[in-house]
């Protein structure tokens, strides 16, 4: 004779199974939380406090004598400086009050070894470009030759003619013509 379950013992036992699988559920947690905690209530290792030790007293030592560094003399050159000359219409002769001139340029430039020069002639804007230019190589070269009569390195020294193209001065005058007619340098 089997047992059998009436409609209400089986309702009965649906109940008591469902509680029973809540109770394993809340063990298995207790048990998986007490797995936990014990390791970390572990007994720790205690180590003795030792009294700190009296605090030597340290005497400062002074640091060594700073070396001061030898300052590096460094003469400052006062700008160089080369002044221009001037022509007289049509010519390229150096008159005897440029040719100081040049020579004060040439102790400059004797006293100044690293300095080379471009010597640029130049001229008004009478006459043709041709003509200019040409008019201005001569009076670049008289300028160069001079410097090297003087005693400076052919090899420092350079020149162009611009002839008319860059005047110094833009009137239509013999004020501005007169300007114009000159021997400049430029320091390269």
């Amino acid at each position: 004779m089997g047992f059998q379950l009436s409609e209400s013992n089986e309702s009965f036992a649906v109940v008591t199974k469902g509680v029973h699988s809540m109770f394993r559920y809340k063990w298995l947690v207790l048990v998986l939380a007490l797995l936990l905690l014990l390791p970390a209530c572990a007994k720790k290792e205690v180590v003795p406090v030792e009294a700190e030790p009296e605090p030597i007293e340290e005497v400062p030592v002074p640091p060594p004598p700073l070396e001061e560094p030898e300052e590096e003399v460094v003469e400052e050159k006062e700008p160089v400086v080369l002044k221009d000359i001037f022509f007289d219409y049509d010519k390229y002769d150096i008159k005897g009050e440029f040719k100081s001139v040049l020579a004060g340029n040439a102790e400059i430039l004797n006293n100044n070894a690293d300095i080379d020069v471009l010597i640029e002639g130049h001229c008004d804007e009478r006459g043709t470009s041709e003509y200019n230019l040409a008019l201005g190589e001569k009076r670049a070269k008289a300028v160069m030759d001079f410097f090297i009569a003087y005693g400076l390195n052919a090899n420092r020294l350079s020149m162009v003619s611009y002839g008319e193209e860059r005047p110094f001065d833009r009137g239509h005058d013999e004020g501005a013509w007169a300007m114009n007619r000159r021997a400049h340098l430029v320091i390269k």
